[in-house]
């Protein structure tokens, strides 16, 4: 692949990377806007390579495997015999293989208020956002975190995220992706696609998900209107509230379908 190339599958990765799906088609198309003819036909070329690039599902399961690894490393995971790896096991009984998945579970040991899951169905609890929410309110949201991989959505910002890394170390090939990150870099990599903000719809994709293990397992429903009021209530303490916007307004049509 050129310099040229590269240069522009940075440019059209990280656009994708940094703002909500909706926003980075005209995004692109402003910049296609810019400098005349030759700017136009450069960012022609790096539309049409970070096309050519592929990852398959495999692959992206792979990688997200090892970037959960790289990023358990990184933080203080909970032992098995910790009160709050306790708590989760009890909570998440039973939804290993939830609709064809396969799930693993672990808590971070840390304040924040947080959760995230990746495409190869790693979910990750903060202890903050433990401490905050009572069993069904966290079963809730846990939901939610794996309705983004039953949705495709952890896949798709993981691929996005990861080619834009790709690309910045140089690795990107027009046929594949087929450069390894080292250890630190993909814990960058799941930092970024943790801070990456998800669109309205994967948001309300998820709740639904979310609401409907709850209601499956005879939970009580009403849980995931007060985990997400709970949630607008944190402040900056709530760090969810960077990535899943509109807890409020999210709430207020969950308890709309309860009626």
């Amino acid at each position: 692949m050129t310099k040229t190339v590269t240069r522009c599958l940075l440019a059209t990765a990280l656009i994708a990377v940094v703002l909500p799906a909706a926003h980075a088609q005209s995004a692109l198309e402003r910049m296609r806007g810019l400098g005349g003819g030759k700017a136009q036909t450069v960012l022609d070329v790096g539309s049409d390579a970070i096309k050519g690039l592929s990852l398959t599902d495999a692959e992206v399961a792979a990688l997200g495997a090892e970037a959960a690894a790289a990023y358990d490393a990184e933080n203080t995971v909970a032992a098995a015999n910790d009160p709050y790896a306790q708590r989760l096991a009890r909570l998440v009984s039973g939804w290993e293989n939830d609709a064809g998945l396969s799930l693993n579970f672990k808590v971070y040991k840390t304040p924040e208020i947080n959760a995230f899951a990746l495409p190869d169905g790693s979910v990750r609890v903060y202890s903050g956002l433990m401490d905050t929410l009572d069993d069904d309110e966290l079963r809730f949201v846990i939901g939610h975190e794996i309705g983004h991989v039953k949705h495709g959505h952890s896949k798709a910002r993981f691929r996005t995220a990861y080619l834009a890394q790709a690309a910045r170390k140089g690795v990107a090939s027009a046929d594949n992706v087929a450069g390894a990150l080292a250890s630190s870099e993909l814990g960058g990599l799941v930092e970024s696609v943790v801070k990456a903000q998800h669109s309205q719809s994967n948001e309300l994709e998820s709740d639904g998900y979310g609401l409907g293990l709850l209601q499956r397992g005879g939970f009580e429903p009403q849980a995931a209107v007060t985990a997400l009021q709970k949630l607008d209530d944190g402040g900056q303490k709530a760090d969810m509230l960077s990535s899943h916007p509109d807890p409020a307004s999210r709430a207020r049509r969950i308890q709309s379908q309860l009626r």
